[in-house]
């Protein structure tokens, strides 16, 4: 499944193949288990995602809701995009560098970590920069990237 037109995440749920399914509720559950209060589970762009919700704040460049992280699978790997490891200045290589630290292999992009099952990650690195970004703080950061440019 590259994109989906599922509705609810229950849907698309029910679409990820049952080899893969388990990894993606696995991360799903991890997400869930460390989102700072404020952002909300919907489906945006094909995927799952968790977002600020536009009532919290809706002066966004395009005006949908910021994405904070979302989670797909994609036809040959699952991807998990994490949009605060972009925005913080120097978030990157931190990131990178405690991932690394753990032993895991990493095969990421500028915000998406891509991987084939949930023990190929490093799901206390994850975890804790899920956790470590409160809403108000990834506002913040989002408006800070937007005057940079």
């Amino acid at each position: 499944m590259v994109s989906s037109d599922a509705n609810t995440v229950e849907q698309y749920l029910a679409e990820v193949s049952d080899d893969r399914r388990g990894d993606v509720e696995a991360v799903r559950d991890l997400v869930l288990k460390n989102l700072p209060d404020g952002y909300v589970e919907t489906m945006r762009w094909g995927m799952i995602t968790y977002e600020v919700p536009l009532e919290t704040y809706p002066d966004t460049y395009n005006g949908k809701p910021l994405m904070f992280v979302a989670l797909a699978a994609q036809k040959h790997h699952l991807a998990l995009y994490l949009t605060n490891v972009a925005f913080v200045r120097g978030g990157e290589e931190a990131f990178k560098t405690k991932y690394l630290e753990t032993g895991k292999r990493l095969d990421m992009g500028r915000s998406c970590l891509r991987f084939k099952r949930v023990d190929d990650l490093a799901t206390d690195v994850i975890a804790g920069s899920i956790s470590s970004m409160p809403l108000d703080e990834f506002v913040r950061q989002y408006e800070a990237s937007r005057a940079a440019r």
